[in-house]
This record gives structure tokens, sequence and C-alpha cells, in this order.
């Protein structure tokens, strides 16, 4: 199965047959973007390979399909094809049909899926099938996805004179997905080397690491401690323990205010991994450093200083759409787990926010803002404002500014939402310091 990440295909020579007015109607329900060719059946094949091949991995997609008959019909589905041999549901996909000077769009049914991603052409809804047994035709099975008259869709006409795919696209320099200001990391190092946590029991702001096995959380922290340290680090390694790790300013520095913590990876296994049972202990403070987390749970008493005032999902962005069912259902329990866990259930919850990041991919700050803008993703229930994009130093041998800057901004807000969660005990417990 491929990797499920922005993938660029050469268009040259690729001649558009979708009028000019056509074009700006579909660009306008699409929220103004820009269509850029992918794939032109007359030119790659009608075969689901071909198809696979130019269309895989490219984020949102607008299929344009033409016969005979002079209709102009398709579908958009916001969601990658990804050959992962699931049910999509997808809010935003849509069928539409220009004929003359009419058109229709057609709306996914609640309820229904919105296409199956397999291996063979493009479908929507198990219902319409585009480039159907590899050949230029449309077939339609019936079902409920979508309302489809056939007739004023596409004439009945199933035989296709062409196929088009393309990716619509906004223009990162007009809207970009994230601000960054790329030349701010001398003021992000001492927002943070000067942080105050808002209660001044607490005198380090303690971050928990949660991801998959592979997620790299350890290389997080790396990072962030080579930034302060002035050149890469690899002081943490793959845990089975609790581990916390303190960040000093400079190798002979003082404590930096926060500390990361982090855990053995998830596994979609029950009783695999770190636990539900094990996370309730940590974010309560009931866990030492070093603890090995698959011996008897200790319990002792916490104070704000031990507990954990801010969680992190840690996750490959270039793995996310591949996630199994069963790894997702776990993360999603862990959200409610922490969210339901305050301070002695008198405050709200600890934060809990989305950290995507990229390892071993040739990028610029350009590269990463188009990456996440098409790769974040919320299928977890994470507020897209809470989705902050890094890059871990993996294989670099120096230090990067670009790298320092995602890294900082996504520790920067950390504390911000940790600052919230202490607002909030406060508000709660009558301004206690």
């Amino acid at each position: 199965m491929q990797k499920a990440k922005v993938r660029k295909v050469s268009t040259e020579n690729l001649t558009s047959n979708l009028p000019e007015e056509r074009r700006e109607q579909l660009c306008a329900s699409l929220g103004d973007v820009e269509l850029t060719l992918l794939y032109k059946a007359s030119v790659h094949g009608y075969q689901a390979f071909a198809f696979h091949k130019r269309c895989d991995c490219q984020g949102p997609t607008l299929l344009v399909a033409y016969n005979r008959s002079g209709y102009i019909f398709g579908g958009y589905t916001s969601v990658d094809y990804a050959r992962s041999g699931r049910e999509i549901t997808d809010e935003e996909a849509f069928l539409f049909s220009f004929k003359s000077g009419t058109s229709s769009y057609i709306k996914v049914n609640s309820g229904y899926n919105a296409r199956y991603d397999d291996a063979n052409g493009p479908n929507f809804g198990q219902q319409l099938y585009f480039c159907h047994n590899n050949q230029p035709v449309v077939y339609h099975q019936g079902g409920n996805a979508f309302s489809i008259n056939t007739s004023s869709m596409y004439g009945n006409e199933t035989q296709l004179s062409e196929c088009e795919v393309y990716k619509p696209e906004v223009s990162i320099e007009e809207k970009p997905w994230r601000n960054v200001l790329w030349t701010s990391e001398a003021e992000l190092i001492g927002l943070i080397r000067n942080h105050k946590p808002l209660m001044t029991s607490v005198s380090q702001v303690r971050i928990l690491m949660i991801g998959p096995v592979g997620a790299r959380k350890s290389s997080f922290f790396n990072s962030i401690n080579s930034i302060f340290t002035g050149h890469v680090t690899t002081k943490a390694i793959l845990t089975v323990q609790f581990r916390t790790y303190p960040v000093n300013d400079g190798r002979e520095g003082k404590p930096l205010p926060f500390v990361l913590c982090d855990t053995m990876g998830l596994e979609e296994q029950s009783g695999a991994g770190l636990n539900i049972e094990d996370i309730s202990s940590i974010l309560q403070g009931h866990i030492p450093d070093r603890y090995k987390l698959d011996e008897q749970k200790a319990s002792r008493p916490a104070s704000l200083q031990e507990k954990i005032h801010c969680v992190v999902y840690v996750i490959d962005a270039t793995k996310i759409s591949l996630m199994s069912d069963k790894l997702q259902e776990k993360l999603a329990s862990i959200r409610k787990k922490v969210n339901s866990l305050g301070d002695g259930g008198k405050s709200s919850k600890p934060l809990c926010q989305f950290l995507h990041q990229v390892e071993g991919e040739t990028w610029s700050h350009d590269h990463m803002v188009c990456f996440y803008r098409t790769q974040s993703d919320s299928r977890l229930g994470v507020p897209v404002s809470c989705v902050l994009p890094v890059k871990n130093y993996s294989q670099e041998l120096e230090l990067e500014l670009n790298c320092d800057v995602l890294l900082l901004t996504a520790l920067q807000q950390m504390l911000r939402f940790a600052d919230d969660y202490f607002d909030d005990i406060r508000s709660v417990e009558g301004n206690p310091k």
C-alpha cells in the first residue's frame, strides 16, 4: 500500500477538455480554487492502475467525465484515493452534471459512505462507477448514497468520450494554511526561556506525549533539546518506561520551564502497549520517572506540580490516512479519558492537542505549509487550531532554522494551552496560587 502523502505528478502536455465556463462554475463551488489536471484517460489509459498511479495520495480530487451526448458530469471527493480497502465517509462529496445551459449538484445523502476506496476505478457511493472494468464506460448499479437520475445526469449514454481528474488547489501565497514567521527563532526562544506558569506552585509545565509505536515521540524531545543545546542531540531513546525529560538552557544552563514526558507507544491490539489505565495514572501524577508501565500500578499522592498539564498526540503525518480503525478508536478513547480528568474533578480538562510530524522528507517551508493543508486530519475530533506541524531532527547533523521555528512554535503553543488549564483551575478554586 502506498504512503498517504502529497505526491507530485507531471502535468506537462495535458490539455483540458473542460470549457472555461464550466471550470469557473466548479471552482466557485469548491471555494474559489484552481484546477490542476492530474489524469486524462485518453492519454494515460482507462485502466484502474493508470488512474491510481496519477491520482492516489493527491488530497481532494474532482473527476470530470464527458460523453457523446454532450453531458459533462462527475464527482468530487475531499478524501485521498489510497487503495485502502475501506468505505470512505466524506460529507463534502458531491456529484454534478452540466448539459447545455443547465447544471445540477447532488450531495451525498446523510448516513451513507461517499465511496469505496479500493484498487478498481473511481466510484461514488459504490453506486456510480467510472472507467468501469477498465473501459471508457460509466456504470450505475443503483443504491442510496446519492439520489441519481441517470437520464438527467448523463442522458443514459454510458459510453465515455473522455475522463479527467483534477486537483483543486488554493494558492499557498494567497491563502496559507498556517502563517509562520520563519525568522522568529530568537523571539520564540526568549518567550519559552522566560515563560512562567500561571500557577506559582508549578515551576515547570509537564507535557505528556502519546502516540503509536514508531511515532518518534523521543525524537521530538531530542529535537527540542538540540535547539537549546546548540547542536543535534540523541539523548532520549525508545522506552517502555514512563520518562520525564527536563531541558536545560544550554549544556550548563538552568532548567527551562517545561518537562517533556514520554511513554511506550500505543498498539492497536487490546492489552498491548500503553493502555488507558496507565494514562490515567500518569495524568494524575501517580507514576514516577523511570517507572515500568507493565508493572503493578503505583498509587501515591501527587501535587499539581507532578500532574500532567498538557497532552500531545504525536502522529506521523505520512501515515495518518493509513491508521487502522482500532488504533483510531484507541486514540479517541484516550482523548475521552483525558477530557474526563481535571484536577480532582473540579476544573476543566487538560488540553489534548494533535501534533503531526514529518520524518525523512525533502522540504522547504512552502512544502510544509502545502503538506499540512492537505494532510491534516480531524478524524479524532481535534480542532484544526490544535494541529501543530513539526519536522524532527532525524538525519541532520546541524541545526536548521525552519526546523527550529516549527518546533519552537509548537512548544510555545503547548505552554499556552497549559496556561489555559491553569487559568481554569484558578477560576474554579477561587484564584489559588
